[in-house]
């Protein structure tokens, strides 16, 4: 993340572009929509400046640094997962957790849940002892 805090100002000036979803004073989050513009423009040859600039951005604003490392950061997932590495995959597009309290009735399914896959699993590995023990017998 940049050491670059926005002013107030602007936060409104960048909120106001289509292409921003969400601005804090020290982060923006762009839509999908824009990254894989950017991703297109930039197979086509333009720079990252330039990108941001014909998108209505002020890089002096945002900061040439801040341009160039997400570039970077989209073109590297989209090399490694194509146009789905581009999509923003936080819940709400927030970083934090959930922290919500389960009834008795979902705790107890979930431990129901977990008892039958260790039961299974257990299963699996006695299955997988006994082949072996076939199997050394054999030989």
């Amino acid at each position: 993340m940049s050491k670059k805090i926005f002013t107030e100002e602007q936060i409104e000036t960048l909120a106001q572009n289509k292409y921003v979803k969400n601005v804090t004073n020290k982060a923006i989050t762009y839509t999908d929509e824009f990254k894989k513009i950017f991703i297109a423009e930039n197979q086509n040859g333009k720079f990252p400046r330039e990108i941001f600039e014909e998108c209505g951005f002020d890089v002096d604003i945002i900061g040439i640094e801040r341009v160039r490392s997400s570039g970077k950061r989209w073109r590297a997932a989209y090399r490694h997962n194509g146009v789905c590495g581009l999509a923003d995959t936080r819940r709400n597009n927030s970083g934090k957790p959930t922290t919500k309290e389960l009834s008795l009735e979902e705790k107890y399914a979930r431990l129901q849940a977990q008892n039958n896959l260790l039961k299974a699993e257990n299963e699996l590995l006695k299955k997988l002892d006994m082949m072996e023990r076939m199997m050394t017998r054999k030989k």
